[in-house]
């Protein structure tokens, strides 16, 4: 029975990437907050203003404090946080941009 369950898993992971669009381990972040762009928060609109960004250009799911998680499997850690797949993650892990919630707990 583990057998099928762990076969599972392995061959539900392509499907949820394919499912997601383009998101492979280098869009994928693990980040301590995950905001939606119409509702973000005075902490989260400040760490964009530290971007440069205007809130006005950012729609969708906004990362904030993220680490990639290629990172994270390579020291040995895992994402306590939210794990996402974000399609701008060019702020050095203040935001990341684009982002949509990533299921892992198969």
């Amino acid at each position: 029975m583990l057998s099928r369950v762990a076969a599972f898993a392995l061959f539900s992971l392509p499907l949820l990437a394919a499912a997601g669009g383009d998101c492979n381990t280098q869009n994928q972040q693990c980040c301590n907050s995950v905001q939606n762009s119409q509702n973000l928060d005075q902490w989260a609109l400040g760490q964009l203003a530290l971007v440069g960004l205007n809130v006005g250009d950012v729609t969708g799911q906004v990362g904030l404090t993220c680490t990639p998680v290629s990172v994270l499997a390579v020291s040995g850690q895992s994402c306590n946080q939210q794990t996402v797949c974000c399609t701008n993650n060019n702020f050095n892990g203040v935001v990341a941009l684009g982002c949509t919630p990533i299921n892992v707990n198969l």
